[in-house]
């Protein structure tokens, strides 16, 4: 998406901070493209003036009072849905980045970024793209990947069976596959195949895998562990 040089873009600032909400104004204002039409200081005058001055762009803060961020963004979306909103906090916690983006948040600004980012922000989100700070994305990633990780962890896990999961348990536990079959009345071929579907299912490949596996599952305890 390319920059259109006149097209302007109206923004309303939402802070309840006074003197950071004159800040922002005077930064935005410097710019010929933005024009400030109006500020809020808490939550429920951000919906109101949102839903008045019907704006291309919002800066929300996520701590405001009477109705927090998270909410005001949820409801002046649903009341004006061209406009987009941009968070501009100081939180950079994974958790709190999440719940604005599932809130309908169109990007996330640290109030620590540089002048010419938030610019870029206000640019970006105006012509309908997503906008995250280097460190809220970093933030986002890694949580995304860390889920993913636990969610296969324990799909795999329930994709057992019963029988595949004895014998996880009995491996990792130390014991050969004919020991394995003695214990659990099978053939060692009907062992070895509950083994091989087993270490399919959880993405494993040798039997130190299924030792470590089994101890992050805290299917099996470690010497130091047992009273």
């Amino acid at each position: 998406m390319e920059r259109i040089p006149n097209e302007r873009i109206s923004v309303l600032v939402c802070d309840d901070h006074t003197l950071f909400r004159e800040g922002i104004k005077a930064i935005l204002e410097s710019e010929p493209r933005i024009e400030v039409v109006g500020e809020a200081e808490d939550g429920r005058e951000a919906v109101s003036k949102a839903q008045r001055l019907r704006p291309d762009v919002v800066l929300m803060d996520i701590a405001m009072p009477d109705l927090s961020g998270f909410e005001a963004t949820g409801r002046i979306l649903r009341i004006s849905p061209k406009t987009r909103v941009l968070i501009l906090t100081m939180y950079e916690e994974e958790e709190v980045i999440t719940r604005c983006l599932k809130a309908g948040a169109a990007g996330y600004v640290l109030k620590d970024a540089p002048r010419s980012d938030l610019i870029h922000a206000i640019d970006v989100v105006k012509r309908g793209g997503q906008y995250l700070s280097s460190r809220a994305l970093k933030k986002v990633v890694k949580q995304h990947v860390h889920s993913a990780r636990r969610n296969s962890d324990v799909t795999g896990y329930e994709r057992l069976s019963s029988r595949e999961r004895e014998v996880l348990k009995l491996l990792a536990d130390g014991l050969a596959l004919k020991d394995i079959a003695r214990r659990l009345v099978l053939s060692v071929k009907t062992v070895d195949a509950h083994k091989t579907n087993m270490m399919r299912k959880l993405d494993l490949h040798d039997r130190a895998e299924v030792i470590k596996y089994a101890i992050q599952r805290k299917l099996i305890r470690l010497p130091h562990e047992v009273r």
